[in-house]
């Protein structure tokens, strides 16, 4: 029987690319005098990241409400690197990377993220992961962030496929629970072998481990 998958859709961080907050919390605090939760809980819990995930802020605005907003006094290259440099690599991403490799030469593999348009550029820049896929969607780019469902329906339509023929892995449980909601075969990345079993159970070829 033909697989009725057609597309392979992953999330980027915490899957692909691992990364932490906090990193740029504390840089920032040291900037500002605040302490790091108080720069996470203002600055990291706010609307401002989302509505520049959802690129209805530019670059410039955006550094500007945030220089506003935590009393940052710095030029915007010296802001650049503490807003970026929050990501890195684990031996498990790495492997993921690998797997989103062999599924492209059998599926339409594609990536979805909520991500700006600063971070995304950095990370084209500095981690060789995204040549893994044939479509790379952004919530700045499509004017939503998930779990909104018009952003999962902008995937689906781009990639010309129904829901019932998309496989989805997200970190995040209230993002897979919306994207389920939809139709789409969806699941919480528990790590690679778990990401292998859950494809498996949808009829997708892996490699062996």
């Amino acid at each position: 029987m033909e697989n009725r998958i057609k597309a392979v859709i992953f999330d980027l961080g915490r899957v692909l690319i691992d990364f932490d907050h906090r990193l740029s919390a504390q840089k920032i605090s040291d900037l500002t005098g605040k302490s790091a939760e108080d720069v996470y809980r203002l600055f990291f819990d706010s609307r401002l990241i989302q509505r520049f995930e959802e690129g209805k802020l530019s670059a410039d605005a955006f550094f500007r409400e945030v220089k506003k907003l935590l009393g940052l006094e710095v030029a915007y290259d010296e802001f650049l690197p503490v807003w970026n440099r929050i990501f890195f690599l684990t031996e498990e991403n790495k492997q993921v990377y690998a797997l989103a490799k062999f599924l492209k030469k059998r599926y339409t593999v594609a990536l979805l993220s909520n991500i700006n348009c600063l971070h995304h550029a950095y990370l084209k820049e500095t981690f060789p992961v995204f040549d893994a896929f044939h479509r790379i969607f952004t919530s700045y780019e499509l004017g939503h962030i998930k779990p909104d469902p018009q952003i999962y329906c902008a995937v689906l339509a781009a990639l010309a496929i129904q829901p019932h023929e998309a496989f989805y892995v997200d970190d995040r449980a209230e993002l897979i629970e919306q994207a389920a909601r939809l139709g789409i075969h969806s699941y919480i990345y528990k790590g690679v072998a778990q990401l292998k079993s859950d494809l498996a159970s949808c009829g997708i070829d892996c490699p062996p481990a």
